[in-house]
Order: C-alpha cells, then structure tokens, then sequence
C-alpha cells in the first residue's frame, strides 16, 4: 500500500512539472547609485561657479584639443565624465558661432540617436541656455549650453560614456548623473 502511495506521488511529481523549457532573458548588474550630494565649485580663474557632485572630481582637460577654460568633470566608480567648455565671447557673432557649434555636435549624433529633444530653458538666476536629450546608442545622452544675459560669456557641457552600446543599461546612471547636470544648471552663477 505504502508502494502504491510513494508511486502515485512520483507519477503526479513528473507530470506536473513542466516539460517547456523557456529561457530567463538577459539580466542587467545592479548599480548601487550614491545619494546626491554637493559642494561649491569656484575657480578664481573663471567668472562662474556652481554645485558639483561631491562623487565627481573636475580638472582641467589635457587632450590637446581644449581650450583654456575647458574641464573634465569625471565620474570614476560611474565610468562618465562631462565635458565642460567655457568661452568669453568678445564679439557678437562670435557667440553666435558657439552657439552654433553647440547645435552641430549635437546633430552629428544624428545618425545614430533615434531621437534628440531639445529644451530652451532659462535657469533658477534667468540665464538663457538649451538641454539637448538624445536616445539611442550613442555616447552622449545629455548635452547643455548656457551664456549670460548679454552674451559675453559662454558655458557648454556634454556628458559621455566610454561606450556607445546599451545604454537602456546605463539609464539608471544616465538618469542620476542628468539629475546632478540640472541641478549644477539650476545653481549655475556668473560672477
């Protein structure tokens, strides 16, 4: 009798599982995002400042291709880094070029990003600037430029990944560090 139990479990145990097999998709890493925090950035040698994130460091950029008052704001344990231009605009259409040059970068993203979205925006001190917003797989999801009122200075960031790719996987990331790039928009202060 006892057999006949023990049988009648094991013949219901093999046929209530289930003989589909479907495979679990891909998963991502979890990433364990700081909270955000901020200190004062001021250089005595620009006429600006702003918060920056207390897990960035910034310095000057040395690739030979900058400009004097070009920076590098890096997220290491976040392999991002923004990059920052600033330009003391001596003549109209010389800030006009700039901000022209802001919108070719941008576009040149256009091959690759299946949307750009573009925000004029006036910042918390009404300074005139734009977001750019761009998805796809591309290694610059957010970009911004901002100048003073009558247009003598000029302040551009961009912030780029090391990697094109997958970057439905690096939104938590993205989403965090455009999180810290409004918030330095919304105190950015010309001195």
């Amino acid at each position: 009798m006892k057999k006949n139990y023990l049988f009648l479990i094991l013949l219901s145990l093999l046929f209530s599982c289930s003989t589909d097999y479907v495979p679990k998709p891909k998963g991502y890493n979890h990433i364990d995002l700081p909270a955000h925090e901020y200190t004062t950035f001021n250089d005595v040698r620009y006429p600006y400042q702003f918060d920056l994130s207390k897990h960035a460091r910034i310095y000057d950029d040395t690739t030979g291709l900058q400009g004097e008052g070009w920076k590098i704001i890096e997220y290491e344990d976040l392999s991002a880094s923004i990059h920052i231009t600033y330009e003391p605009i001596t003549a109209q259409k010389e800030g006009y070029d700039l901000i022209n040059d802001s919108y070719r970068i941008v576009y040149k993203h256009d091959v690759k990003a299946y949307a750009i979205d573009r925000k004029p925006i006036k910042t918390s001190k009404g300074y005139p600037g734009v977001i750019f917003e761009l998805q796809g797989e591309i290694p610059s999801p957010y970009q911004f430029f901002t100048h003073n009122i009558d247009t003598t200075q000029y302040f551009r960031g961009a912030v780029y990944f090391p990697i094109a790719t997958k970057n439905d996987s690096l939104a938590p990331i993205i989403n965090y560090i455009v999180e810290d790039m409004n918030h330095l928009l919304d105190t950015f202060e010309w001195l």
